[in-house]
């Protein structure tokens, strides 16, 4: 008999199911709705057909991992089922529904006939199950549209960086309907460490949108399991792309696939979260990404973040927490049946390899409604999660010789702010800080604070590294802070003013140890750029202002590309507790300008344009353009740019032919051997 020929109607049920932006051949469903086929070749009455699919290594109807169903007279709301559509003398179509917990992957689809007696089944094809959001009975269900869009459908984001005093944002091309992309993540899923230990048991586990979250933010990161990409935090890049570099998670996948799976260098936390994106929505699970501003990294667990500096004012690379300028997570959106509806929704997971969690680096899931009530005892990782918005700061002047720490000032305020995300279909910021937390400085929000400690065992516990009370307890003689006096901006001198006022009816005489420092976003020291020292004496209760200005010349070499600065005044004073004046500083890049010249149309060239003005006066070199955006150019567009002389401006012009209409985003990342990833974005109206 002929093989039988199988029509898989993809416009069709692509339409119905939300997956019609995949551009694969293939059918790709989404679970617990029914999707229709059409197949000929087979003889038999269809009364006699009995359909199986089976996905993984090891199909078996006990894992779920396979199932064998006929044709009934309506569809299974809880298991596979077949209802006939339509016959001819030559064809049967069949609607086939799937349940909404079914485990999601590639499916082989087979049919046999039982009026024959013994024959085997015959193959019609393959198709890919995803979560379904759109559907109230899968755990991913998410009831508003307009956030299934966004959250599953949208390949444009916005990410939120720089620091609490100075937000900025650039855009990140998701694309998790590029080609090869969703291959890509069903790969990852084979190559996990749950995998490989237990194939058949992995793939039973699919069904479960917390089980692979939690996975897949193991697999976002090298670390254990030669995930997809490596983690870099030292400001020297060499052997890799730099962080900062990446516009779009499509050219990260398709590199670690094309290298032979070897990870991708080199990422920080905007990156793992961008790529986790991606995938998870790739695969049907609402994901975004979150940015937290003054971000805890709590290594020991005891919610109190400590930190170090030196007689001169130097911020010491000493003990392992740290405090991040901000840092980028995730959250995934479902219902979470081990702990309770009251813990669903939002659930936070984090692929950035900061603390191994089971031995292995992955964080998540975390109910976002835990993390605010302070049940750190729920699963998974809720205690990390709720020192990165909740932590007490601790700030020491630690005498490397002696080993001598003093206390300088603590704050239970300064951690966990602005926390960021995208706003749900349009280009800006929410603010979503009172979603993790009571509002700071309240009582809920101490009480809630002394809850987690309860629950962690520290309220019991002594602990010889905290502060003793008579050192919480000091008041110093004097205030001090830094102002800006002027823009914060690459290639422009940075004036500062130090204001230090006498809290005290008395004179007191002080003397000033400054630095700055380039830093990595997390704060971590990198160069020294300038340092300085006054001596000053204060009248009772007066307030002295002091210019301090850092020449672009001084800082130009220094900068690591995040553009990122901390200015640090220790003040000694005379027969009182020091006084630790700090600040970090994010600059701004120059911008980049993006002009689309004429009208959008579907399938038809339209030219671009690129103007940047060289701000400084040195020429630039090195210059490249780095372009891309779903729908509208495939891959990525390399130009190199002439070398721009001082003050000059520089146009490039390319020609885009966008394959899709509607509302789409060009990304645009400017580099040479001055500024590092000049980002910009532009939205543009593709019509027919």
């Amino acid at each position: 008999a002929a093989q039988p020929s199988t029509d898989w109607h993809v416009k069709e049920n692509g339409r119905d199911h939300h997956t019609s932006k995949f551009s694969s051949k293939e059918l790709i469903v989404r679970r617990g709705q029914a999707f229709v086929i059409t197949f000929n070749g087979i003889e038999q009455p269809e009364q006699t057909l009995t359909f199986i699919v089976e996905t993984g290594p090891k199909p078996s109807k006990q894992a779920k991992t396979q199932a064998t169903f006929g044709i009934s007279s309506t569809a299974s709301k809880d298991s596979w089922s077949a209802v006939l559509q339509s016959t001819s003398s030559h064809s049967v179509s069949i609607s086939i529904s799937s349940p909404p917990n079914a485990v999601i992957g590639r499916y082989k689809l087979s049919v046999q006939s039982t009026s024959t007696g013994s024959s085997s089944p015959e193959a019609l094809g393959t198709f890919v199950l995803l979560f379904n959001p759109w559907s109230s009975g899968d755990a991913v269900f998410m009831p508003n549209k307009a956030e299934c869009e966004e959250y599953v459908l949208e390949e444009f984001g916005i990410i939120f960086a720089g620091n609490n005093y100075h937000i900025n944002s650039f855009g990140w091309n998701f694309g998790q309907f590029q080609a090869d992309i969703l291959n890509i993540c069903l790969s990852m899923l084979d190559r996990s460490l749950n995998y490989r230990q237990d194939p058949a048991t992995d793939v039973s586990h699919r069904h479960d949108p917390k089980y692979l979250g939690r996975v897949l933010s193991a697999m976002v990161n090298a670390n254990d399991d030669q995930g997809v990409v490596l983690g870099n935090w030292s400001g020297n890049y060499d052997g890799g792309k730099s962080p900062s570099s990446w516009t779009g998670s499509g050219e990260i996948l398709q590199n670690w696939k094309k290298s032979g799976f070897k990870p991708v260098r080199y990422g920080q936390c905007w990156v793992f979260a961008a790529v986790l994106t991606t995938v998870l929505r790739c695969l049907g699970i609402p994901t975004r990404p979150i940015t937290n501003f003054s971000s805890a990294h709590d290594a020991d667990g005891n919610l109190r973040v400590d930190e170090f500096y030196d007689a001169s004012g130097n911020h010491l690379n000493e003990g392992a927490d740290s405090v991040w300028n901000f840092h980028v997570w995730n959250e995934s959106w479902f219902s979470r049946s081990d702990l309770g509806p009251s813990y669903s929704g939002w659930q936070i997971l984090d692929a950035t390899p900061q603390e191994e969690s089971g031995g292995i680096y992955q964080c998540g899931p975390a109910s976002r409604n835990a993390v605010k009530e302070g049940d750190v005892d729920l699963d998974y990782d809720c205690p990390f999660v709720f020192a990165e918005v909740n932590a007490d700061c601790m700030y020491w002047n630690y005498d490397r010789a002696t080993r001598k720490k003093t206390l300088l000032f603590n704050k239970s305020t300064v951690i966990g702010q602005l926390i960021s995300t995208k706003a749900v279909g349009r280009d800006d910021r929410i603010d979503i800080t009172s979603d993790y937390k009571y509002e700071e400085g309240s009582k809920k929000e101490r009480d809630i604070f002394k809850k987690a400690r309860k629950k962690l065992g520290l309220e019991d516990k002594f602990d010889p590294t905290a502060p003793t009370p008579k050192e919480i307890e000091q008041k110093p003689d004097i205030s001090g802070k830094f102002k800006m006096a002027g823009p914060l901006e690459v290639g422009k001198d940075l004036n500062l003013i130090l204001v230090l006022k006498n809290l005290q009816p008395e004179v007191k005489s002080v003397n000033v140890n400054m630095t700055a420092w380039s830093t990595v976003y997390t704060r971590r020291p990198v160069r020294e750029i300038w340092k300085d020292s006054l001596s000053v004496s204060l009248s009772p209760e007066e307030e002295k202002h002091f210019p301090i200005k850092i020449s672009y010349a001084e800082y130009q070499q220094q900068l690591t590309t995040d553009n990122a600065i901390e200015v640090t005044a220790l003040c000694h004073v005379e027969g009182g507790i020091q006084v630790l004046v700090q600040r970090h500083i994010a600059l701004d890049n120059p911008t980049i300008d993006i002009q689309v010249l004429g009208e959008a149309k579907v399938n038809e060239e339209v030219d671009v344009e690129v103007v940047f003005t060289n701000p400084i006066d040195i020429e630039l070199k090195d210059c490249v353009l780095q372009i891309e955006g779903s729908d509208l150019l495939r891959g990525i567009l390399k130009i190199d740019v002439p070398p721009l002389k001082a003050k000059d401006i520089s146009s490039t012009k390319f020609k885009l032919t966008p394959f899709e209409t509607g509302s789409k985003h060009l990304l645009v990342n400017f580099s040479c051997d001055k500024f590092a990833d000049i980002k910009a974005f532009k939205t543009v109206k593709v019509i027919d």
